[in-house]
Order: C-alpha cells, then sequence, then structure tokens
C-alpha cells in the first residue's frame, strides 16, 4: 500500500498507486474544467503532486501545452532567473560489477578498454578541467569494491580539492558513485561533498530487475533507499533522476515526482536536483532494445512540468542532449548544464585515445563556446559554489529559494564568478560579450548596498584578486 512516509521502497514507490494514477491522468486528458484548476494551483508557485503533473504530461491540448511552457518559464524566472550552473564530469574508474544492459561499463563487456586513474592522473585531470575555467565537478566511477572502494573515492576528492593551478580551483565535488551504507555517507559528507547523485534509472521494479540481472545494483529496494541512507549520513543535498528510454516515460515521471515528495515528507526537504538524461549509444549498448525513447516534443514539455512541480529543485541536462535540445529546455525550466564533457576515464589529458567511454556526447562544444553560447542567448553563466561553501544546504537552501532571497546571493555570486572566468579562460571575444552581460546585470541588481560590493569585487576580481561570494 502507497504510504510516502514509509522507508520501505515498495512503499514510497507504489507501484497499483502509479498504475491508477496513470489511469485518471488518462481518463481526465480532456477534462478542461480540471485541468485548468491544476493550472492555477501551479500559479501559486508551491509546485504540484504527482497526480496533478501526470494530467499536465497526458493533456495534449494544443492551448494547454502553450499555458504549460508559458508558466514553466515564469516559474523558472521566479526561482533561477537566467543563470545557469556550469559544471563537467570526472570519471575516475571503468571497472565495474555489475551486468546493466544499457552501460558499455558492464562486467562482461570484453571490448571496452579498462582503466583506474592514479591520484596523479586525477591530478592532471583536475588542472585540465581548471584550465578550462570549471570549478564544479560531478564525479563518476563503475561500482567495484575491489578497483573503486571508498577509500579511492574520499582520497581522490582530498586530490581534487587540493589541486590549486595557476588561479584554478574546485570549489564544488557533486558524488555519483552506487548505492552505499550510511556509514559511508557519512563519509562522503565528511570529505566535504557537495551533492550526492543517484539515477534510479527505472521505478518500474520488473524492467528495474530485468536492466540489472547481476551484481550489487540488482537489489531494486537498496538502491531506491540509497536516498534515505545518504540522509541519514548528513548529506543533505541529494539528486535523483530516471534514465528514459528504459522503460515507458508515463510511469517513471510518476516515479520521479514519487520520490521527490518522499523526500520531503520524511526528510523535510526534496531533492536538491533532478536530472532527466536519455539513453545514448555507447560500446555493446544497441540502443534499439530500448523501444521506449521518447520524442524531443515529449523531453520538453517532461522538463517543463517538472519545473512547475518541484519549483525549488535544479533541473540538470548533460552533454548527452544537443545543442538545440539544450537551449529549448533551458527556457523551459533546467538550471544546470555540464560543458566540454568527457565520459572517458582520463578523457580530459587523453582526448578519448582510447575506447573507456560510457556513452557518446551529442554536445561537443568547448566550454568557452557553451560559456558565449549561454550568454548571446541572455544567459548568466555561473561557476558559483558559494551556497554550499556558505552551508547553505538542504532546507536552509531550500528556505531561501521558496522566500524568493536567494535571488539576492546567487545573482552576484553567478557575475562574479562570471568575471573570474572571463578574466582567466575566455577568449577575447566571450570576454567581451560576458563584460556587456555583467555590466547590463548589475544595474538589475536592486540592493544598492550590494551593487556597490559586487562593482568593488568586480574591480578586485580584474587587478588579480579572486574567490569573493555572498
Amino acid at each position: 500500500m502507497y504510504n510516502s512516509k514509509s522507508m520501505i521502497a515498495e512503499e514510497f514507490i507504489d507501484n497499483e498507486e502509479i498504475l491508477t494514477t496513470l489511469e485518471y491522468a488518462k481518463n481526465n486528458k480532456l477534462n478542461r474544467d480540471l485541468i485548468e484548476s491544476i493550472l492555477s494551483k501551479a500559479e501559486e508557485y508551491k509546485g504540484l503532486d504527482y497526480k496533478d503533473a501526470m494530467v499536465l504530461l497526458e493533456s495534449d491540448l494544443e492551448d494547454i501545452n502553450e499555458k504549460i511552457y508559458s508558466l514553466a518559464k515564469k516559474v523558472k524566472e521566479k526561482f533561477y532567473g537566467r543563470r545557469i550552473v556550469m559544471f563537467a564530469p570526472l570519471y575516475l574508474s571503468n571497472y565495474c560489477v555489475n551486468e546493466c544492459r544499457y552501460c558499455p561499463y558492464h562486467h562482461s563487456n570484453k571490448h571496452i578498454a579498462r582503466k583506474k586513474m592514479t591520484q596523479e592522473e586525477i591530478a592532471k585531470e583536475v588542472i585540465a578541467l581548471q584550465d578550462m575555467g570549471h570549478k564544479r565537478l560531478a564525479l563518476e566511477t563503475g561500482e567495484d569494491p575491489i578497483n573503486s572502494p571508498i577509500e579511492y573515492v574520499l582520497e581522490s576528492i582530498k586530490t581534487i580539492y587540493g589541486i590549486k593551478h595557476k588561479n584554478g580551483a574546485i570549489r564544488r565535488v557533486n558524488v555519483n558513485i552506487a548505492a552505499t551504507t550510511v556509514e559511508n555517507y557519512k563519509k562522503l559528507k565528511e570529505a566535504g561533498i557537495g551533492t550526492y547523485i543517484l539515477f534510479q534509472e527505472t521505478y518500474h521494479k520488473p524492467t528495474y530487475e530485468y536492466l540489472h540481472q547481476k551484481g550489487p545494483k540488482a537489489n531494486y529496494s537498496y538502491h531506491t533507499e540509497a536516498m534515505d541512507r545518504a540522509m541519514q549520513g548528513g548529506i543533505d543535498d541529494v539528486g535523483i533522476g530516471v534514465l528514459f528510454g528504459l522503460n515507458l516515460y508515463k510511469y517513471d515521471f510518476v516515479g520521479l515526482l514519487m520520490h521527490a515528495k518522499h523526500l520531503e515528507d520524511v526528510h523535510g526537504v526534496g531533492p536538491h536536483t533532478i536530472s532527466v538524461p536519455r539513453i545514448r549509444p555507447a560500446d555493446e549498448v544497441d540502443v534499439n532494445e530500448f523501444s521506449n525513447a521518447i520524442s524531443d516534443e515529449m523531453f520538453e514539455k517532461i522538463v517543463a512540468i517538472l519545473r512547475i512541480a518541484v519549483p525549488y529543485t535544479g533541473i540538470i541536462v548533460s552533454t548527452r542532449e544537443s545543442m538545440k535540445t539544450r537551449e529549448n529546455v533551458l527556457k523551459l525550466g533546467v538550471s544546470q548544464i555540464s560543458g566540454a564533457s568527457s565520459t572517458s576515464v582520463g578523457g580530459y589529458v587523453e582526448k578519448e585515445e582510447e575506447n573507456t567511454a560510457q556513452f557518446e556526447v551529442n554536445d561537443t562544444r568547448t566550454l568557452d563556446e557553451v560559456v558565449n553560447w549561454l550568454i548571446e542567448l541572455g544567459y548568466i553563466p555561473s561557476f558559483c559554489t558559494a551556497c554550499y561553501r556558505e552551508g547553505r544546504t538542504g532546507d536552509r537552501f531550500m528556505q531561501l529559494v521558496k522566500s524568493g532571497q536567494i535571488a539576492n546571493v546567487c545573482q552576484p555570486n553567478a557575475l562574479m564568478t562570471l568575471k573570474e572566468y572571463l578574466e582567466d579562460y575566455a577568449s577575447e571575444y566571450t570576454r567581451k560579450n560576458g563584460e556587456k552581460l555583467i555590466m547590463q546585470e548589475v544595474n538589475n541588481i536592486t540592493n544598492d548596498k550590494v551593487k556597490n560590493i559586487v562593482l568593488q569585487h568586480l574591480e578586485d576580481l580584474h587587478s588579480g584578486k579572486r574567490d569573493f561570494r555572498f
């Protein structure tokens, strides 16, 4: 029986409740009175439950879709403005004991080159990332208790934080590793990680078990309950997501929102981020096997409704998606994107010399090209990590977002970190565009005291000083 406050996976992600929700939405897809009332509720900027969100997703009325997209843009602007946080993944190792049918790291794959970076190699990768301008990383590794134990991950985090090259520094390390114990989550918290990220892949248990037939990840309950253990271990910023294409998207859409509700109901704070990856070609992975792929149009609608349903949560889209698709979903709710990503172990230094990639990247532009593209679209590329470093995490972060006060720190911090990037890493063309944008945006700061501090710090940054934050 469904119980959002239960700590048992099959109760807070209840199959019957999802099926009932899907049937309810299907039966009400043309119910204009209900749909209009849901949109009115959404205009209060407090989110929607999974049933209401699913009704919006099911509806294919053209005028309703336009209202959904328009509202998503308003919600995005209200809570996140035009700031887009930048990050890059860093793959430490592709050794893995699991047999995930959609991932080339699966244990029985004999084609892929296996590699685990030494701390010296990690340092070189970090320097390469710093020299691009990155300040925030998402650490990735396959699940292997021998090649990638928690001690290796912790040592790698220490190495990453310890590298200071020229004006570069990685100021926030998010971690995307396999489900683990409360004790290990405590260790990750002590190591100073930002967000703990773990994709569910699919919430449909039979499909999940078919896709994960061997290895620790085959345990559906242990995997699905990982975020609860992470929060019990003191990690209050967690990121969830599904891999669209593995299962019917409507089922996983409801499951995703159920998971977000569960975290809010049990721990008092929902997910810090939601990721929406779609399956991509990879070694020994036949994407044609997965017949549940979603169209670009449906992908955009999913992003828009997620933004309406969970207005306070960051939404992440990676370089899995094309430049055009990323441009479309930026308008509808995405607040974080990766740039100049390598999905190979050691790929930033070796430039994909060996076949160690987890999936094919769709957007292959340099970080400078991505930054300039965002600027020309009217967005503010942000390399800010201030909230994490100032202890504004978990419920403290959410309170700031819900009250609308987050813009008072995020906007200035975004501008100052963009200025850092322009001074240290940008091409001349990007620098000129960025400087123009910064001055426009500084004038939009309504608090005169904050504006004057920002103006002073911008001068300080130009003169060589670094790392200012509110």
